[in-house]
């Protein structure tokens, strides 16, 4: 058994190098799922069906954290006979090249990562991130981006629930119990795209202009931030079908919130999962709204979903191209100015990089995610100006009906373009795509010759002062050149720079720290602002500069809480704890409060917040370092390493 086992091992290494995908191609997967939340663990029975494409005894599963494995029904003589670390392998001695053959698979497992069992609202909460933690984790797959699958999912899973997957809801089975949801998906994707979400969730619905059913799912209570979360999806829908020119080729589109999410959002196939922190009023909406990552997840179900990237070096196919329709999703919303805008931000973002020496080509697969995500969309739209909008609209929507369910490379891409173009495009490729250096400068040529408000932007220039910027902040210039005048040089601030906008209101509570005696009633006024973070900034800019109207201050924002990282309330907390002689609230009441914000029941960004808060009050007593230790120990990365570090800088100040 011994040999048998070394010779199996010898060929499942031979066969990993030289690519399963070459061998075998796994058609489908029809998965059903239990789950025991309190153990945090999952029964598994999936049919796979596969086909030989060429001379091979053996084939294998990616499966990690399986502790348990049993195969039935399987359509060939054979079986398991090796399940090394995180593989299975099933070896059969006749298997036919062109056949296609199937088995069931019975399994247990605990995921580590890829699967998440949380609680929101003291509801239990299931989800899944199978992009760069592998989907194999919980559902044995292929975690070889190439090998695309047709998957369908049913769920298991108590009554009062709603459980979601990838593709068309067909059926839905409720007993006394428990619930049985059935999905099926028509077409191929990678496993990386596979994904669940179970959680208390109600549902809104819209039909595109196409047809396609939209369903936009939020906690029951929630009602009132629906609209402000989800608003213009089904115009950003409408237009990406329009502009990209291929229909969208899934059966629905699902999005739905979850409790501390590892990203901002994920595009599986049809179910867009996004982190519940999105998930705003119509106040949230000025300052920190869904649109943006909404349109970017959206443009990846063409751009990362059909057509998948072969390999890390590609990746900018898919990151690159979100990136860029979602921009033009948002330029047909915000106007033109807010595009140039944000391809400005985004120039002098990578311009910035490489000054740091961080800048990379985009072929580069250990990339920054801004090289990937602004540099990648910056090419695009070098490449659409370079060949005009016609000839790049064509060649996406032919490249994207050629490749279809398929991965590609960068030259496929590029060939499609410059087949239409008529001319070599090999010297942009070396300059926008495999040159390691960002071509800062013409870039932003670029931008001012497309745009008046770029050339509006980049005269305003005050680092020294001078009387031309304030005559500058009193013309009909742009907010966002106001914004940068008040961000350079705040003294130059004067009652009627009170009278624009919001964005510059928002500028002034940020940057003017110390207010004069003359500016102190406009200055109150930005407390009434439609916007958490200039209330945020201008409650503790007003606290700090007046004592003497601390309390006003503390009465007018009694209830005013912020985004879901409560910000506003932990900062009037604070404040409150600070102002001895205000006695309206019962301080040890708000101290717990505060406290209580460190507990695992609460988002990451709130409890980072509260830890931090209490840190500079040098008050993290022994629950408070409790929480820190359970910190140590979440899902969510940036907690961890936040909680880690602060532990050591507070076992630094005890010595």
């Amino acid at each position: 058994m011994k040999s048998f086992l070394i010779i199996l091992c010898v060929f499942f290494t031979s066969i990993s190098i030289a690519q399963q995908t070459d061998y075998v191609d796994f058609i489908s997967v029809d998965a059903g799922l239990e789950f025991v939340s309190e153990k945090k663990e999952i029964k598994l029975r999936a049919k796979y069906t596969f086909k030989i494409l060429k001379a091979v005894d053996s084939i294998y599963l990616d499966a990690k954290n399986t502790y348990h494995y049993e195969l039935h029904d399987s359509s060939f003589k054979g079986g398991i006979h090796f399940s090394g670390k995180d593989k299975i392998v099933v070896r059969s001695d006749n298997f036919e090249v062109g056949k296609t053959y199937n088995f069931t698979l019975i399994s247990f497992s605990r995921p580590k990562k890829a699967m998440y069992f949380t609680k929101q609202n003291n509801d239990n909460q299931i989800w899944t991130q199978g992009q760069g933690k592998y989907t194999s984790n919980w559902l044995p797959s292929i975690d070889d981006v190439n090998d695309k699958i047709e998957f369908d999912i049913s769920i298991t899973y108590p009554n009062g629930y709603e459980a979601l997957a990838n593709g068309k809801l067909i059926d839905k089975q409720v007993g006394d119990s428990l619930t049985i949801w059935k999905y099926d998906m028509k077409k191929p994707m990678s496993s990386y795209l596979v994904a669940i979400a179970i959680g208390k969730y109600n549902k809104k619905t819209e039909t595109s202009k196409s047809g396609i059913p939209l369903e936009y799912y939020y906690y029951p209570e929630d009602s009132l931030k629906v609209e402000p979360t989800y608003r213009y999806s089904k115009q950003m829908f409408d237009f990406l079908e329009e502009e990209i020119g291929f229909a969208y080729p899934w059966q629905n589109y699902k999005q739905v919130p979850v409790h501390d999410f590892l990203y901002s959002g994920m595009e599986n196939t049809s179910l867009t999962i996004f982190s519940d922190a999105f998930v705003v009023d119509s106040i949230g909406f000025n300052d920190r709204n869904y649109v943006s990552v909404n349109a970017h997840e959206l443009a990846h179900q063409w751009f990362g979903d059909l057509v998948t990237a072969k390999s890390g070096e590609h990746h900018w196919l898919q990151e690159g191209f979100a990136t860029y329709y979602a921009l033009l999703a948002e330029r047909d919303i915000f106007g033109d100015d807010y595009f140039y805008f944000k391809l400005l931000e985004s120039v002098l973002d990578l311009s910035r990089q490489d000054l740091t020496g961080k800048g990379t080509s985009l072929l580069d697969a250990k990339a920054s995610s801004l090289t990937f995500y602004q540099r990648g969309a910056f090419a695009l739209h070098a490449l659409k100006a370079k060949v005009g909008d016609a000839v790049f609209k064509k060649a996406v929507k032919n490249y994207l009906t050629k490749y279809q369910f398929g991965s590609v490379e960068t030259k496929d891409f590029i060939a499609e373009v410059q087949r239409l173009h008529g001319k070599s495009l090999t010297s942009f490729v070396n300059y926008w795509i495999v040159s390691k250096d960002f071509p800062y400068e013409q870039a932003f040529e670029l931008l001012k010759r497309q745009s008046v408000f770029v050339n509006e932007y980049a005269i305003v220039d005050c680092e020294a002062k001078s009387s031309k910027c304030a005559e500058q902040l009193k013309y009909y210039i742009s907010d966002e050149a106001k914004a940068k005048i008040i961000s350079q040089v705040p003294d130059l601030v004067t009652a009627d720079t009170f009278k624009n906008g919001l964005k510059v209101r928002q500028a002034i509570s940020q940057h003017v720290t110390k207010i004069p005696e003359s500016l102190k009633t406009e200055y109150e006024s930005l407390l009434d602002d439609k916007s958490y973070i200039t209330i945020e900034s201008a409650l503790y800019n007003l606290w700090t500069n007046f004592p003497l109207d601390r309390a006003k201050y503390l009465s007018k924002t009694r209830d005013v809480i912020g985004f879901s990282d409560k910000n506003v309330r932990l900062l009037w907390i604070v404040l409150n704890l600070n102002t001895p002689y205000y006695e309206a609230d019962n301080k040890r009441e708000l101290f717990n409060e505060l406290k209580q914000y460190t507990g695992e029941a609460y988002n990451a960004d709130l409890r980072m917040s509260a830890f931090n808060y209490l840190k500079l009050m040098k008050s993290c007593d022994d629950d408070c370092k409790l929480n820190l230790e359970n910190a140590k120990s979440h899902h969510n990365w940036r907690l961890v390493k936040f909680a880690k570090e602060l532990s050591e800088q507070l076992e630094e100040k005890k010595d």
